[in-house]
This record gives C-alpha cells, sequence and structure tokens, in this order.
C-alpha cells in the first residue's frame, strides 16, 4: 500500500485504526523503518458518548501516530 493510501484511510473506528496500524507497521518493516508502537485502544469507556470519551483521546492519539509514521516513511523511502 502507498503512504497516499494510508494517509487517506479512516480512523474513525476501533476496528479501521487497528487494520491501519497493522498496515502501516507492515510497510515499515518491509522498508527497514523503526516505529514507536501505536496507542493503545481504550479499556474504560462506558458507552454513554461522554463529553471527552476515552476514544476521541485514543482518536487524536491515532492521528498524531500517523502523522509520525507517515513521516518517518517519507523520510526513508521515496514513495
Amino acid at each position: 500500500m502507498r503512504i497516499e493510501s494510508l494517509a487517506c484511510m479512516a480512523l474513525s473506528d476501533g476496528p479501521g485504526a487497528q487494520a491501519f496500524f497493522t498496515e502501516v507497521q507492515a510497510l515499515a518493516a518491509q522498508c527497514g523503518v523503526a516505529l514507536r508502537p501505536p496507542p493503545p485502544e481504550p479499556t474504560t469507556c462506558c458507552g454513554r458518548g461522554c463529553n471527552g470519551c476515552v476514544w476521541e483521546g485514543f482518536f487524536t492519539a491515532a492521528e498524531d501516530w500517523r502523522a509520525d509514521a507517515l513521516e518517518a516513511l517519507r523520510t526513508a523511502k521515496d514513495f
């Protein structure tokens, strides 16, 4: 998968984020790029849609991880 495709993958639910992490980590391994671990999924959500839900923090962290990971890949190899 190309970086442009990875940059466009939705990070709007847990399974989608995990699929994204898997794709990026596989590409990084192929390129010999070391990445920090992606953020763990929350385990304390009550499911009531709270303002400031733990999932909001997870998705923010996932977006930050995406930016760092894609930059590392772009730096390592021209895609």
